[in-house]
């Protein structure tokens, strides 16, 4: 059995609270997954929650969870021993049976800190990513309530996963879209790139480490340096070379884009 690593015990345990304080009556499962225990925690990692409810939250108890939330979630590089948090809940009748794109009830990460704190909150909203989502829970997860994943949702169709491989590509268009996030893009397209060739998911370095191998040799220190600033091993340096950061991304959308437009066998 998969256990909950112990750096991250105190901090998931406290979340835990939070979110059975407001969920209780509702609550179906909540589930660990992602980088705690896939491929280990890295220094920029956050912590995945995917919380299943039974009945969706109104509005009062989505906006009191979520700025709750903060409480127990630390932002990036705040050299402190907690983490950023990425807290997701679904509706269980919204993924099951299984339709694409299903909708989210609410999601909380260190990237909406400044708007939560501003009164700004997101409503439910369809989203194509919980086909990835789901995919890397039924892969693997812990379960820290209720049954596990691969019991609890049905699998994702080979087509729907491509397609949120597909759509999350809209997102990084033109380098405003990557700037300041320079590594996270460079890294995600690489799990992207590794997923629409392979039908898999891979932790970050792993898929990183896939795709060097298989990039032109001008792409590859970018690559490398980016998988080092991710493993912890050296500086994020990625916004000094803008020009080698666009083009990496906007060729590796291509590559992407060919893998699955490619005839299925």
């Amino acid at each position: 059995m998969t256990r909950l690593p112990a750096q991250i015990t105190e901090q998931v345990s406290q979340a835990f609270s939070v979110i059975e304080r407001y969920l209780a009556s509702t609550l179906q499962a909540i589930h660990l997954f992602g980088s705690a225990i896939e491929g280990g925690l890295k220094p920029h990692s956050d912590i995945d929650l995917l919380v299943t409810v039974h009945t969706p939250p109104d509005e009062t108890v989505r906006r009191a969870l979520l700025s709750e939330l903060l409480t127990v979630s630390a932002p990036p590089g705040s050299n402190g021993t907690w983490r950023p948090l990425e807290v997701t809940v679904v509706a269980y009748h919204e993924v099951v049976p299984w339709r694409y794109p299903a909708r989210r009830e609410l999601q909380f990460g260190e990237w909406l800190r400044q708007d939560l704190l501003s009164g700004i909150f997101e409503p439910a909203v369809p989203d194509a990513d919980l086909a990835i989502l789901l995919t890397m829970a039924r892969q693997r997860s812990i379960a820290l309530a209720g049954p596990t994943a691969d019991a609890l949702f049905q699998p994702v169709p080979g087509q729907d996963f491509s397609k949120a491989l597909s759509d999350t590509l809209t997102l990084w268009n033109s380098p405003p879209d990557w700037a300041g996030d320079e590594r996270n893009v460079v890294l995600a397209l690489a799990r992207i790139w590794y997923s629409a060739a392979t039908g898999r998911i891979a932790p970050k370095d792993v898929a990183a480490a896939w795709v060097l191998e298989r990039s032109p040799t001008g792409y590859k220190p970018l690559l490398h340096s980016a998988r080092q600033a991710y493993l912890g091993h050296n500086e994020d340096n990625l916004a000094a070379y803008a020009d080698q950061t666009t083009a990496f991304i906007l060729f590796a959308k291509s590559m992407i884009v060919d893998l699955l437009d490619a005839p299925q066998a």
